[in-house]
Order: structure tokens, then C-alpha cells, then sequence
């Protein structure tokens, strides 16, 4: 067989034994849409032998437009995000390993998933995982890469524990956009760039030139022909809580996690349990089926109403579609299943 990295090894900073290297190291990417397909795929092509995949999403139509990995067909069978980001990255690389979790990424589910990880890569679409990731990142002590897009903005950070400033030091100066991509959209060539600068740094520290990593906080509008770098040395925080002198990880604290979340690029409201709930699917299916039309695969069942549509997943978590309020998702929520 031809050597299937054989350009990637021409380039110097890479060459053979950083392709080696790259055969042994564990990424763990939290979230597989627009920026965690497209890194996911980025990784499996180069190389990286172990990938750690984390979704709680399915996919859906407004999904094709920029996420990657996905087909119609994935759509139309509702398939959870991990399991067809899986099957795909099998297919493009069968060499190397990949691990898919259907799950929140809250700390515990989090915590679980770190033995052997070298370096992770955010690629959600909320502030409280990403919160959450990097008190998990400062207290296991495990670099992690942030990642944002919306619209036509994307920004990247590397975060190396106890060397740079965390991200709460710097959220706390520099201020978040408040933009989500159901307000304002997003176009696929900024998911693409933030992906691109995400994986770049990813495969600078698996191969060891760790010197070379993006110190700055770099922004930029690819529509508007924007770009900035903002040096963050400076914003480091003594009392930071969780990069600080005396750390207390606050978002690690299960009572501090987020039960219900406003899902990015949908009229769509997600409801955890207090208590973890595991449904059987067969039985659920029976319960809503005067309610609504039933759709349901191994991984999640979906209940179409006339005015909302609810998709139960086998982990307890509900997702409400439809619905413009969290009360009135409540209300649907405890009505079908409390």
C-alpha cells in the first residue's frame, strides 16, 4: 500500500517521526457539528490515531449547509451526530480509532472520557460547556483549543494549563459578541477557517513543536476582511477561580450545570433531568404515540405534534422543537413525561 501521509511527511516540521507521534496521541473533540466535523475529519485524514468523539445532537437539514460529514440521508434517519460523524470517519480512515458518545458533555461525562487524552478541541456552540471544559482542561492539567463561529466571525485560542491565561481570565476583558448563529446566522467559510487554525494548532503540539503554538487571541470576519490578534499575557488573573492561585473549578460543581439550554440555530429548548433516566424507547414510543406522529432508531425516538415536535434521546435528555419560551417547554416536558 502507497504511504497514505506521505505529502504530510515532506513537510519538515512533520516529517516521519512527527507522523509517528501523531500515530499515538488522543484528541478529544467536544462536539461534532460545523467545527468538530470539520476537525474531526481534518485529524482522521492526518493521521492522529485515537479520536474521541462527545455530541448530544442529531442531525438535522439546517445541519448540510456547513457540518461536513453529513448526508440527507443522516437527516432523514435522524442519526445522532457521533454515529454518523463515526461511520464517515471509518470509512475515510479505517487505520485509526474513534470512540462516539452520545451524551451531554457535563463534567462527570467529561471527566470520564480523559484517560489518555493528550489535548482536546472545543467545538460547541455554548459558553457553559465551554466553561466547563476549561475548569475540567486546569484541573486535569490537559491543553484544550477554544473555538467560536457566527455569522461571518470566528475567533481560536490555545490554552496550555498553568503557562497562559485560561478563558475565563479573558472573557472577563474581552467581551463575547452576544451574536448566536439563530440570531444571526452562519456561513460555512468561517466554520471552515476557525477549523483550519484549530486543527494547525492541534498538530503543533501532538508533534511536539510547541513553540510555534498561537499565543494570541486571534478574531476575524472573513466577510468584512477583518483580522486581529490581541496578546492575553497581561490578562491573566491571580483570583481567576478556576486558573487562579487558589482554583475551585466552579462550573465542575453539578448543581452549577446548566438543566435547560436554548439550542443554537433552532427554535429549540433542551431539558436535562435533575437525575440521571435511562427510557426504554419501545414503551415511550407507546406512551406519546397519541400525541403525535412517532419516528424512532436505536439511539432516540421523536414525537411530532401539530404544534411542537419532542425528541426523547435513551440518556434522559429531551430536546422541545417549536417552542419560543423554556416555561412553555416545561409545561410540554412535564405533561408527556412527568
Amino acid at each position: 500500500m502507497q504511504d497514505r501521509y506521505s505529502r504530510q511527511k515532506l513537510f519538515t516540521p512533520i516529517g516521519e517521526q512527527g507522523q509517528q507521534r501523531l500515530a499515538n496521541k488522543h484528541v478529544l473533540i467536544v462536539g461534532v457539528g460545523a467545527l468538530g466535523s470539520a476537525v474531526a475529519e481534518a485529524l482522521a485524514r492526518a493521521g492522529v490515531g485515537t479520536l474521541t468523539l462527545i455530541d448530544r445532537d442529531f442531525v438535522e437539514w439546517s445541519n448540510l449547509q456547513r457540518q461536513q460529514l453529513y448526508t440527507e440521508q443522516d437527516a432523514q434517519q435522524k442519526l445522532p451526530k457521533v454515529i454518523a460523524a463515526k461511520t464517515r470517519l471509518q470509512a475515510i480512515n479505517s487505520t485509526i480509532q474513534i470512540h462516539a458518545h452520545i451524551a451531554d458533555a457535563y463534567s462527570e461525562q467529561l471527566i470520564s472520557l480523559l484517560d489518555g487524552v493528550d489535548i482536546m478541541i472545543d467545538a460547541t456552540d455554548n459558553f457553559d460547556i465551554r466553561f466547563m471544559l476549561n475548569d475540567v482542561a486546569q484541573k486535569y492539567n490537559i491543553p484544550w483549543v477554544y473555538g467560536s463561529c457566527v455569522g461571518s466571525y470566528g475567533a481560536y485560542y490555545t490554552i496550555l494549563p498553568h503557562s497562559n491565561p485560561c478563558l475565563r481570565c479573558l472573557l472577563t476583558i474581552i467581551s463575547n459578541t452576544g451574536m448566536t448563529c439563530d440570531t444571526v446566522g452562519i456561513i460555512s467559510p468561517a466554520v471552515q477557517l476557525v477549523a483550519a487554525y484549530q486543527v494547525a494548532e492541534v498538530l503543533k503540539y501532538l508533534v511536539g513543536d510547541s513553540d510555534k503554538l498561537q499565543k494570541k487571541y486571534v478574531m476575524f470576519d472573513v466577510w468584512q476582511n477583518q483580522h486581529h490578534a490581541i496578546a492575553v499575557d497581561a490578562m491573566h488573573n491571580a483570583n481567576c477561580p478556576s486558573c487562579g492561585n487558589a482554583p475551585s473549578y466552579p462550573t465542575l460543581d453539578y448543581q452549577n450545570q446548566t438543566k435547560l439550554d436554548v439550542l443554537c440555530g433552532r427554535d429549540a429548548i433542551q431539558i436535562r433531568p435533575a437525575q440521571p433516566i435511562t427510557y426504554d424507547l419501545n414503551q415511550l414510543a407507546e406512551q406519546l404515540r397519541p400525541h403525535g406522529d412517532i419516528q424512532q432508531n436505536d439511539y432516540l425516538l421523536s414525537c411530532q405534534a401539530e404544534d411542537y415536535r419532542i425528541v426523547v434521546f435513551k440518556d434522559g435528555r429531551v430536546v422541545i422543537h417549536g417552542v419560543p419560551t423554556i416555561t412553555q417547554a416545561k409545561s410540554i416536558y412535564y405533561r408527556l413525561l412527568g
